[in-house]
């Protein structure tokens, strides 16, 4: 007589609550040391429930038929040179932002959660957290196969994990995931998997792939489809843990909240690179970064807080101030990039009045205000044959290390926002209430930042001078400046056969 088929959740059973055990020779606290030193009090791991339910032979066949179609796309855009379909080759520093910035999170994400397979003591949030390590490492696989064809036709592409661990601009996204990693695990999961994936991830992944599919880059699209249903299990994943948790005891209660107000800040600031990228480096911008805060945060999250106050959470903290600065990040981020774009692995540039008048547009109330006569007065300069670079190092914040180019927002927009916290005698700077919060609540922790600017002054990046430093990023000359003029400029007016002295024909 044939076995009886299992359903999906006798199934999914077998594969987590069937294989876990209560030890004996060890006891669990020991095998299981790091679930409880943060203080959440988890009375029965067994409410814990994966709404997926998703068991190791769906998950190889729903990976491999994703894998199928994304490669297929990727070698035909390979084979048909569909690099040339794109808008204009000022979008490829999008792309050199992502692969140098975000792939090396995805890589950073796959090893925690193969931590986290391991240490938390409920079986299902473990097989959740070892399927979304599997994830993680897929994509930043396939980002990096994607984005390996511009490497054959662009600069700034061909040692971005080196970068990653060395480059000032990319200690932004570095230092935010290793202050999650370096919390216990339920910290973490909040942070990456609640704060990042699921308040702020829909910031970072749609505007970003219709940003690419109005600008022709139809690879970049695929893999940004391809990851998504893996990214609505990792944005359930955050939900139920926070769920979770702060059902099974009501002194979760405070240090969830903690948690989600530190790490919100934090995912926020490593988003400002991406508002930079959305208004400025998209020669056809699907929205604008205000616009894409007003929906995917204002909207949809303010809608998530309304659910979540029944547990009795609140927002964010200074999630008023973030929503302020929506009128302004991308535009201080643009300006802060341009002037040290001599010392990036990317290209930058001033906007031409087709992209001013846009940005006009979408910032009535301070674009023209604050910005235009700023980005006019470098156009000048550069016609002048002075192109502005800023050759001086940048204070930068202790938590965020964004070079501090914020503003007060909420008093005086043209006045340079910055906080001084003393710690042992020494003084240490923060860009924001909100990074100064999370400073003085772990001071400890923070004055051992990496903070690169300081290691350059201290001789730690390669030698005294910018050359030296350049060198130990392993920038190449070609890959850095202002991009009119540039390797990668005169390579796109050659394959369109333009006069490479014509910048009528640039799109901004």
């Amino acid at each position: 007589m044939a076995a009886a088929r299992l359903n999906m959740r006798k199934r999914y059973g077998l594969l987590t609550r069937g294989m876990g055990w209560e030890t004996t020779y060890q006891p669990m606290d020991k095998v299981f040391p790091y679930d409880s030193f943060e203080g959440i009090k988890i009375k029965d791991w067994d409410k814990w429930e994966d709404p997926f339910r998703l068991t190791v032979d769906a998950y190889w066949k729903f990976q491999a038929e994703k894998e199928k179609k994304l490669y297929a796309i990727i070698d035909s855009f390979a084979q048909n040179n569909a690099q040339l379909n794109l808008t204009d080759a000022r979008y490829v520093n999008a792309l050199k932002l992502f692969i140098q910035g975000v792939s090396p999170l995805e890589y950073g994400a796959h090893r925690h959660f193969a931590h986290l397979g391991r240490q938390f003591r409920g079986e299902g949030t473990r097989v959740a957290c070892q399927m979304q390590a599997i994830d993680e490492l897929r994509h930043c696989q396939t980002q990096m196969h994607t984005l390996s064809h511009y490497n054959k036709h662009f600069n700034g592409l061909h040692d971005s994990i080196h970068m990653f661990d060395r480059v000032w601009y990319l200690s932004v996204p570095k230092s935010y995931f290793e202050d999650a990693m370096t919390g216990g695990p339920f910290e973490f999961i909040t942070s990456v998997s609640f704060a990042f994936e699921y308040i702020l991830t829909n910031l970072l992944f749609v505007p970003f792939m219709s940003g690419a599919a109005h600008n022709g880059d139809m690879a970049t699209v695929t893999f940004g489809f391809s990851a998504q249903s893996d990214e609505s299990r990792h944005m359930t994943l955050g939900l139920e843990i926070i769920k979770f948790m702060l059902e099974q005891h009501e002194d979760n209660i405070p240090i969830v909240q903690g948690w989600i107000d530190k790490h919100f800040w934090r995912a926020y600031r490593v988003l400002s690179l991406v508002s930079a990228m959305q208004d400025y480096m998209l020669p056809n911008s699907p929205m604008s970064w205000k616009e894409a805060w007003q929906i995917y945060f204002v909207e949809n999250i303010g809608a998530l807080f309304n659910d979540l106050s029944r547990y009795g959470l609140r927002m964010p903290k200074y999630h008023e101030v973030a929503t302020a600065e929506s009128e302004h990040l991308s535009h201080q981020i643009w300006g802060t990039l341009y002037n040290f774009t001599h010392a990036a692995a990317l290209h930058t540039w001033i906007p031409d009045d087709r992209k001013m008048d846009w940005l006009s547009e979408k910032y009535p109330d301070t674009f023209d205000k604050c910005y235009r006569p700023r980005f006019e007065m470098f156009r000048e300069m550069e016609k002048a044959g002075n192109r502005h670079y800023f050759m001086g190092l940048p204070q930068l914040c202790q938590i965020c290390q964004v070079p501090m180019c914020f503003t007060e927002v909420m008093t005086d927009s043209m006045m340079i926002s910055r906080r001084v916290s003393l710690f042992k005698g020494d003084k240490y700077h923060t860009c924001s209430d909100g990074c100064r919060d999370i400073f003085e609540n772990e001071p400890e922790k923070y004055t051992q930042a990496w903070l690169p600017v300081h290691q350059i002054f201290q001789g730690n990046c390669g030698g005294a001078e910018i050359s030296d430093v350049l060198k130990w990023y392993h920038f190449n000359e070609e890959d850095s400046g202002e991009y009119v003029g540039s390797a990668d400029h005169k390579r796109w007016q050659a394959w369109k056969g333009q006069d490479i002295e014509d910048e009528t024909t640039a799109v901004g």
